[in-house]
């Protein structure tokens, strides 16, 4: 089916490496990942160390299993190693790294990113997201992959694609309590940490995504 040329034309318009902006909801703001202002809030959340933020504290957990685990990068052991993790994060071609704040704490909770963006078939997706064990329970993470999504379409792409890991539970029961469509596995998909990955894949396609932001609206009380 030939596309209209309105629809087309959007792959025009649409940059390689997706243009920087600022996404602002009633619990998180998402800001382009800046290292040296960033980095090191971002270590200090998930390390692994005991966390404390404003009135609320975390105690010393596993961050391999909490946050690292189905992730590209091991957990930093310093916050060196967090500036080279965020670095290659920063400077992927066809990517967006935005750092999580916390809109009442004004504090970095975690890590989004646009990633494997193709704008010639009006498709990107989510990956690499992280949130440290402190902004978990509420609707921190929600309202991130909301914002996202609605930036995303709202500019003019047609799919929005988020995979995972398949032993990764967490980020499959997200992706279906989000709303996105599970559109199979593809096995040994790629090798990381030197370990088999077969990778879940799921998607939310244009024509979906008002039913979609409507039910998202409602949890957000936007």
């Amino acid at each position: 089916m030939q596309l209209p040329e309105h629809i087309l034309s959007q792959r025009e318009s649409l940059p390689l490496k997706p243009n920087p902006v600022i996404l602002t909801g009633r619990y998180v703001r998402l800001e382009p990942l800046i290292i040296k202002r960033d980095a090191r809030a971002l270590w200090q959340i998930s390390n692994g160390s005991e966390i404390k933020l404003g009135d609320t504290s975390f105690p010393a957990y596993d961050a391999d299993e909490m946050i690292w685990r189905h992730l590209f990068d091991y957990p930093s052991q310093s916050p060196e190693d967090m500036v080279n993790v965020l670095t290659k994060r920063v400077n992927l071609d066809r990517a967006l790294c935005f750092c999580v704040f916390d809109q009442t704490l004004n504090h970095p909770i975690g890590v989004m990113n646009y990633v494997n963006n193709y704008p010639e078939h009006l498709r990107i997706e989510m990956g690499g997201i992280w949130f440290s064990p402190i902004a978990r329970g509420g609707l921190s993470a929600t309202e991130g992959i909301y914002l996202m999504l609605k930036h995303a379409f709202n500019i003019g792409y047609r799919r929005v694609e988020w995979k995972c890991d398949a032993l990764n539970e967490r980020s499959a029961k997200t992706a279906l309590k989000i709303g996105f469509t599970y559109e199979g596995i593809q096995n040994n998909h790629m090798i990381v940490k030197d370990k088999n990955r077969d990778t879940k894949w799921f998607s939310i396609c244009v024509e979906d995504w008002p039913t979609i932001k409507a039910q998202l609206e409602i949890r957000l009380c936007v």
